[in-house]
């Protein structure tokens, strides 16, 4: 295969999977300066242009003492669908690539695209699809139930190359600060195995707090923590501080209360049905294991399994509460959800509670 394409949203992912291919491509015993990378990076539409061109003259030159090459178009911007590559003369240069390609590549020269942006709606992309090796490593969605299963595995991987291990509590609390991109895991475990040095391999959630900032999706994980363990006054300090950034209240209740209050309700009902807590993997294949009818009433990952790590994650603070109070504390959920929408209640004091609710 002459065309190589490494692609998606996880911009950390495409970096080092590319870097790698590039490696793996470049001919054995070949002239290293031959080779050409070219950076994508266009600040408008000319420039843009004036990339492709480049990778064009590359593509369509042989090496100067012969043998094989490789042309890397690297880190490709103007491929998608924003304003840049939507604008003409980018679109003209791509257009132009795109033939280059479709005439064929002289013999031994190999090309080699990376990009976060690549429209599925474009000639170029519908032709590559089918002409090309393509890879691709989107982010995960931390919108979609189990992505912080998805998440502990990349998190797990990479701990593991450094030699450090990750589990329990502390990759929960991980988890929820470090978020999906895979280059950002990096970085905060670089800094977590530079901070416990030779000595200590094995992290702890007091490490994760000392060295992991808090980001947006840990302050929400803040939260649900606090009404996990009913400690009212730590959830409505935590409510205030998010609104006075002017966070969303709709949103708050959205990601932070329902999803934990949800979340309780069913690990209440898994743990009510003899599922064991001591192990996760145990957890994990006891409610596959559970009759078809009540394991349709849990939460689904994308693939139709359980969600399990967040049952998992609910179930030991689960004990907190009565399968009544928790039935109680959804109904209180969708009445706030319905005043912070229709009526014109003050939203702190919907919000305020909402939380002493769950609380007691």
């Amino acid at each position: 295969m002459a065309v190589h394409v490494v692609t998606g949203t996880d911009e950390g992912r495409v970096a080092e999977a590319s870097t790698r291919l590039f490696e793996k491509l470049k001919p054995e015993g070949g002239d290293d300066f031959a080779n050409e990378i070219i950076e994508g990076q266009a600040s408008n539409a000319e420039d843009a242009y004036q990339i492709a061109v480049r990778t064009v003259e590359g593509l369509q030159t042989v090496g100067f003492f012969g043998g094989g090459k490789v042309v890397w178009l690297r880190g490709a911007n103007f491929t998608g669908s924003d304003r840049t590559s939507e604008a003409e003369r980018a679109k003209t240069g791509v257009e132009t690539l795109l033939e280059t390609l479709k005439a064929g590549l002289p013999e031994g020269v190999t090309f080699l695209l990376s990009t976060n942006a690549l429209d599925k709606r474009r000639a170029f992309y519908k032709w590559l699809s089918k002409n090309a090796e393509l890879k691709s490593y989107d982010r995960i969605d931390i919108s979609k139930e189990g992505w912080e299963e998805n998440v502990a595995a990349l998190a797990g991987k990479e701990a593991e190359k450094r030699g450090l291990e990750l589990s329990g509590s502390a990759m929960e609390l991980f988890v929820q600060r470090a978020g999906a991109d895979s280059r950002q895991i990096s970085n905060e475990l670089e800094k977590l195995d530079l901070y416990l040095g030779d000595q200590r391999r094995e992290v702890s959630e007091g490490d994760v707090r000392t060295m992991v900032p808090v980001s947006h999706k840990g302050v929400i994980w803040e939260i649900s923590r606090a009404l996990e363990k009913k400690d009212a006054p730590h959830t409505l300090a935590l409510i205030d501080q998010q609104l006075a950034k002017d966070e969303n209240a709709v949103g708050l209740v959205k990601a932070a209360v329902i999803p934990t209050v949800r979340n309780l309700f069913y690990a209440k009902i898994a743990v009510s049905d003899g599922i064991p807590l001591s192990n996760y993997k145990k957890f994990q294949a006891a409610l596959e294991q559970l009759p078809p009818e009540r394991r349709d009433l849990l939460p689904k990952k994308k693939d139709g399994k359980v969600n399990a790590w967040g049952l998992f994650s609910s179930a030991q603070k689960a004990k907190r509460f009565s399968l009544t109070q928790l039935q109680r504390n959804l109904e209180a959920c969708l009445e706030a959800d319905r005043a912070l929408v229709t009526t014109s209640q003050d939203h702190r004091v919907v919000l305020h509670q909402l939380a002493v609710k769950l609380c007691t």
